[in-house]
């Protein structure tokens, strides 16, 4: 690498693609400065780029061998297997449309790591539909915003910098904007204050109620009287003040992120959050905005549903014989323990309780690698850079390697 490169880059350590971002290498040995258009760069963003140069090499049961041997016996593994997953997905638009074709010619099923959470929304959207908003739409005219359920700021960090408390707005003045939290467990609402130090509204109530309390709303919203003075501890009238907020808001948006509605049938809460926004717009103007993104989810989701036809499902582990593991962002997810043989492409930092019976590590992208991803409101795609040098090879090329080698 050079004494000292500088690179304007774009951020896929969550949702938001932070695109203002420039990474300074003064040396390979150190750790770049990271630093950021406005203010300071969120944590998550400062060690995506930090992650240390690491040079590992393919592994057999963890002993190290060259790519060719470890793509040779992955490839042995994938043609003993009848049932075979390929899941974890944590890739880019490059790599899942790599990872496609060799899902086909192995014919096995597929499944994303956020599955868990992503079902949550694709559920709802599939069912009734929804009436969602853009992160622009947001910074342009949202003049109330609640979370629902969420402090966003834990999944994406630089949200309120960068679409809520901005220096100017097209249809709005962003320092008058109200800001509601309801419900949520251990909320940071620090970034809710707005630049004059106004603290934003906090409707206290557990994740776990958070399903009759949005029934609750969703009901008020619809003109109906509650016979009961609180829902789960909240008071129908703090409800029935936030209802009138809402209506006499020009353009409201309420926001969810699935993985923070962690229960049963939570997208039984998401429904009610989407329909209280159909309400709204009878005779307002009111807009949903799911948020999170992570692992290279919604780009992967979008990705399957236009090349197949359909949105990726949640299948058993224990139910395969083989698991192919893809993880090209996330050092901190290996594969999970199975019975079955496991072929693994991921960071080169991944740390495994149990060495997969293959591991090749494959250059990041947006770090080792260019590639291209999804923003979290599916509005913009945009362009990842390579920031370093790196001799890692894609995903897409040892996936095009492996697929030579099978009958």
């Amino acid at each position: 690498m050079q004494t000292s490169t500088t690179i304007n880059a774009t951020c896929p350590a969550c949702g938001l693609l932070c695109d203002d971002v420039t990474v300074r290498w003064q040396s390979a040995e150190a750790p770049p400065e990271v630093t950021v258009k406005s203010g300071k760069p969120c944590g998550k963003t400062v060690a995506f780029f930090s992650r240390p140069f690491n040079s590992t090499s393919p592994m057999i049961a963890g002993k190290p061998v060259s790519l060719d041997q470890a793509v040779a016996h992955a490839a042995q593994l994938l043609q003993q297997a009848q049932s075979p997953l390929v899941a974890g997905l944590s890739t880019d638009l490059a790599g899942f449309r790599a990872a496609y074709p060799f899902v086909q010619k192995i014919k096995a099923q597929m499944m994303h790591m956020n599955v868990h959470s992503s079902l949550r929304n694709t559920k709802v959207l599939q069912s009734s539909g929804w009436q969602t908003t853009t992160l622009t739409e947001v910074k342009n005219r949202a003049d109330m915003i609640v979370c629902i359920g969420t402090d966003v700021v834990s999944h994406n960090p630089r949200f309120f910098e960068r679409a809520v408390w901005v220096d100017d707005a097209m249809f709005t003045d962003p320092d008058a904007r109200k800001i509601v939290y309801l419900g949520g467990d251990d909320l940071d609402t620090a970034a809710g204050v707005n630049p004059a130090g106004v603290q934003p509204t906090v409707i206290p109530c557990a994740t776990q109620d958070l399903p009759e309390v949005t029934a609750a709303l969703r009901a008020l919203l619809q003109g109906k009287t509650l016979k009961v003075d609180a829902i789960a501890g909240v008071a129908v009238s703090a409800l029935t003040q936030l209802v009138e907020q809402l209506k006499q808001a020009k353009y409201a948006v309420l926001i969810w992120v699935a993985k923070d509605l962690d229960y049963p049938h939570a997208e039984l809460t998401i429904q009610n959050i989407t329909e209280s926004v159909v309400v709204l717009n009878q005779q307002s103007r009111a807009m949903g905005l799911a948020l999170g993104g992570s692992d290279g989810d919604t780009t992967v989701n979008y990705a399957h549903t236009w090349l197949d036809g359909l949105t990726l499902g949640e299948h058993a582990l224990d139910a395969h014989d083989l698991l192919v593991w893809v993880n090209s962002f996330s050092p901190d997810r290996p594969a999970p323990a199975v019975k079955a043989p496991v072929i693994a492409f991921g960071h080169p930092d991944t740390k495994f309780t149990t060495p997969p019976d293959v591991f090749i590590p494959v250059a990041t992208p947006g770090l080792d690698c260019a590639g291209t991803l999804f923003r979290v409101d599916s509005s913009v795609v945009l362009p990842l850079k390579k920031v370093r040098e790196s001799a890692l090879p894609t995903l897409a090329e040892v996936l095009l390697q492996l697929e030579g080698k099978l009958a």
